[in-house]
């Protein structure tokens, strides 16, 4: 007897559905937003995958808020997802890595319960050489009362979030998000154009395999990073497990090989970038949510990712993410020798 294929599949749509089920005060808007953000990754998805095709390769000619040169295809994402974000009423206000302020939404629109941010195309450097690239999301319930958004919905502690996760462009396309209910990642099959559950509850490993960050500024390390990165390479095997280097330039691809095999991502100050380089709101904040949410651990070295309240819109941040106890052994590392260059505390006299 013929035997066929299995026709059972989840698809995004069913999946939050169901877990929606589970809160009888769910309304259905943070769900839809959901959509709203699988159809704009939709949409980046098919023009990443005809690029070379239709001339959206390469420089834009112009340099976003950060001083960085714009990619055609960073421009093209931050104008597609801001479309299928603003006109749907369940948005207050945005905000993207590419853009100086808050991004409106028309007047007539301006009752949405959540606010948006995003980096339409992290890693976008590496689009020329067909490497992965990835948009990350991180949606806040409103804070203010009526009316347009303001900076009081976006500035808001990671913890707050109530919704986070990513969209991988790469050998296939994947959707990775989290509710606050444990973290699930999705396939698009580009046969039917339905994100598919291929991940459910993604529990990362408490010690990983893999440690990614960019060497060549290992000059510019203080002495606690330094220290640490080579316990990462196997210096101190009393203290950590020695692990392979993998870095390919792209959060969103880096942070998912580690998310799913175990492993530490690092960017850390340096005498450049003393107080980090990545965005605390676009990147870090959400990337930290997933973590937690699969049994990870996100640091900037001192603090808690999720505690850290921003002050503005585009502020950096040095960030430490990955496998409990690796993140665990890197902190701890850069708080001891942190205490050694404070030197003894002096103790009171009489």
């Amino acid at each position: 007897m013929l035997s066929l294929p299995s026709t059972s599949v989840t698809t995004i749509e069913r999946f939050i559905l169901d877990q929606e089920d589970k809160y009888p005060e769910a309304t259905g808007e943070l769900s839809n937003l959901l959509y709203d953000i699988a159809l704009a990754g939709k949409i980046i998805s098919a023009a990443i995958r005809r690029a070379g095709l239709v001339n959206i390769l390469g420089s834009a000619g112009n340099h976003n808020v950060q001083g960085e040169e714009q990619q055609k295809l960073d421009v093209f994402a931050n104008e597609t997802i801001k479309n299928c974000l603003k006109h749907t009423g369940r948005v207050c206000a945005m905000a993207s890595e590419e853009d100086d302020d808050i991004i409106p939404v028309p007047p007539e629109y301006t009752s949405g319960k959540y606010a948006v941010l995003f980096d339409p195309l992290d890693g976008s450097s590496n689009i020329d050489v067909n490497a992965a690239v990835g948009t990350i999301f991180s949606i806040y319930r409103r804070r203010s009362s009526e009316g347009r958004g303001t900076q009081d919905d976006v500035l808001q502690p990671g913890c707050r979030q109530v919704a986070a996760g990513y969209v991988m462009y790469g050998s296939s396309t994947m959707l990775v998000y989290t509710t606050g209910q444990g973290v699930h990642g999705f396939t698009l099959d580009p046969t039917i154009g339905e994100f598919l559950l291929c991940n459910p509850r993604i529990i990362t490993p408490r010690v990983g395999k893999y440690y990614s960050v960019n060497e060549s500024n290992f000059h510019r390390w203080d002495k606690g990073v330094q220290l640490a990165v080579r316990g990462l390479k196997g210096e101190r095997p009393d203290l950590v497990q020695g692990k392979n280097s993998r870095y390919i330039g792209s959060l969103v691809a880096d942070f998912h090989r580690n998310l799913i095999a175990g492993g530490i991502f690092m960017y850390p100050g340096d005498a450049k970038n003393p107080g980090g380089k990545l965005r605390l709101l676009y990147e870090a904040a959400p990337m930290a949510f997933l973590a937690e949410q699969a049994e990870g651990s996100a640091t900037d070295g001192t603090n808690r990712i999720l505690d850290v309240v921003p002050s503005s819109l585009h502020q950096r941040t040095p960030l430490v993410i990955g496998s409990r106890e690796d993140v665990g052994f890197v902190a701890d590392t850069m708080r001891e020798m942190a205490l050694r260059r404070s030197g003894p505390v002096p103790q009171p006299v009489g």
